[in-house]
């Protein structure tokens, strides 16, 4: 029984997908949307109104520090 190596079980034109393809751009507006989703909480009107706050006093840097 022949084994093989992943990179032998790999067709010619398999690559990696570019790391700007993988991750969301920070140029583009952050909706409360967003903002209620990166937290981890349900979209209801009370959490879009905290986001909608929360951008409107932090701006979208509010988004960068709910993350990890």
């Amino acid at each position: 029984m022949a084994t093989s190596t992943p990179e032998e079980s790999r067709s010619s034109d398999d690559v990696c997908t570019p790391d700007a393809l993988l991750h969301s751009a920070p140029s583009r507006d952050v909706t409360p949307e967003d903002m209620v989703m990166a937290a981890g909480r349900d979209v209801t009107p009370k959490n879009l109104d905290w986001a909608r706050r929360k951008l409107e006093s932090e701006g979208p840097a509010a988004v960068e520090k709910l993350l990890p």
